[in-house]
């Protein structure tokens, strides 16, 4: 699949998908190929169909949408082939709540993360609600401590947005800087001069510190973004704000956080009370 693998990645690189998904493209696609040991442009509908149904049999539904929309844009821009995937169709994937950390937690999960500059690159993602890539990217250019705001660049679905920087956060970033110096822009600086922080660098240190902290809850670094979100919300925050912070295109996307949000649902009355308001009523 070499020259076409090089194809593939070209229509991704054009159509801007982002490296993450572009990488998990291209891996879907070639296992695709290498399972049908057929040339790609002999693969018929009914090929598409039953490897489908083979993945959908041991695979979760998240897993099997992104073989679906990795093969589906491999025939439809690609190969301009959209015939052969026209009848092969995402999956519904179960929407799950995630789990989210109360206030206390994410203090004690911040404390046992041993690495000052893991610890700042995970206080950056909380304090800011930003995805852990975005937090690894921070360029020190980026701080504006005299407007009290971050510039993220260049986001999810490519937008630059602004966010608060947190007093606590700024004097974080301040004791991190004079620990290590990293040479400008680069903030939080890789194993290469140059280069990020890897995300999954940090996702390695958040699991350290959330067994050393005690925390059963399912948790990677996105559950920080969740518990900002959450979080604003219960402090009084309202919804259009925190949209605006996460870089969510849609209302809806921000809505959720009130389905997780146990203080705003412990606040609402239920209808059993009202009747039982003046007594309890008659049999």
């Amino acid at each position: 699949m070499t020259t076409l693998h090089q194809r593939m990645r070209e229509d991704l690189e054009l159509k801007n998908y982002a490296p993450a998904t572009t990488s998990q493209y291209l891996r879907c696609a070639e296992r695709f190929l290498d399972q049908l040991r057929t040339p790609p442009w002999k693969v018929r509908a009914d090929h598409v169909r039953r490897y489908a149904l083979k993945i959908a049999r041991d695979r979760s539904p998240a897993t099997v949408k992104m073989h679906v929309a990795a093969i589906r844009f491999l025939y439809k821009v690609t190969l301009q082939k959209p015939k052969v995937v026209e009848s092969l169709h995402f999956p519904k994937v179960p929407q799950r709540l995630p789990d989210i950390l109360a206030a206390e937690e994410v203090h004690r999960l911040l404390e046992a993360v041993r690495e000052p500059k893991y610890r700042a690159v995970l206080m950056t993602a909380y304090g800011a609600g930003m995805r852990v890539s975005e937090a690894c990217a921070v360029l020190t250019t980026d701080i504006d401590a005299q407007r009290g705001v971050i510039h993220i660049r260049q986001g999810k679905r490519n937008k630059d947005r602004f966010v608060m920087l947190s007093s606590v956060l700024l004097m974080a970033l301040r004791e991190y800087w004079k620990l290590y110096r990293p040479v400008p822009p680069v903030l939080f600086p890789g194993d290469r001069a140059g280069t990020f922080i890897s995300a999954a660098t940090v996702r390695q240190a958040m699991r350290r510190a959330r067994q050393k902290a005690g925390i059963t809850k399912r948790v990677t670094p996105h559950s920080l973004r969740h518990a900002f979100a959450t979080h604003l919300l219960e402090d009084g925050t309202d919804i259009r704000t925190i949209q605006v912070l996460l870089g969510h295109g849609s209302i809806r996307s921000t809505a959720r956080y009130t389905q997780v949000s146990a203080r705003h649902i412990a606040k609402t009355k239920s209808p059993l009370d009202r009747l039982h308001q003046g007594g309890t009523p008659n049999r």
